[in-house]
């Protein structure tokens, strides 16, 4: 089947799935899609801060957000609301599904921070991921999931950081 290229400006909803529940779904503005890659902006979808000790998520914060219909992670860019660069939020999740102007990530527990001066790279929820069962219920996207927190590992510690997978 082909894919089906969302105009660059076109509204569109993010869908995060997680256990096979809707998460959170919240729109957003289409910046570019190849078929491959879809990245998309949204502003920081909740009323409140949200604040995990290494970073604050804030009314006023821009996602820049990068999901791939072939890679097993997104990737978003934060940044405050007068443009400075926070970091990247890294989820590990299925590829992405785009449908309708809607894109559906089901997100695999594994995610990584990385400060805006790449001093800082965090991997998080490790045990969640291995609470939740997905290596017994499902080996093959288990290691997929390991596989894609190690490769984003090892781009955050490179020269350039994650810049280069995104540009």
């Amino acid at each position: 089947m082909p894919t089906t290229l969302l105009p660059p400006g076109a509204p569109a909803s993010v869908r995060l799935v997680k256990a096979g529940r809707e998460k959170v779904r919240y729109p957003a503005t289409v910046v570019a899609d190849d078929g491959v890659q879809v990245t998309v902006t949204a502003p920081w979808s909740l009323p409140q801060v949200r604040d995990f000790g290494f970073v604050r998520f804030e009314p006023g914060d821009l996602f820049t957000e990068h999901y791939w219909r072939d890679r097993w992670y997104a990737v978003k860019e934060v940044r405050d609301a007068r443009g400075v660069p926070k970091g990247w939020y890294c989820d590990v999740a299925r590829p992405v599904m785009v449908a309708a102007g809607v894109l559906t990530s089901e997100d695999l527990d594994l995610d990584l921070w990385v400060s805006a001066d790449g001093s800082l790279v965090l991997r998080l929820d490790e045990d969640e991921f291995a609470a939740s069962g997905l290596a017994a219920r499902d080996p093959e996207a288990a290691g997929r999931a390991v596989r894609a927190l190690d490769e984003l590992e090892a781009l955050a510690r490179r020269d350039g950081g994650l810049a280069p997978l995104l540009g």
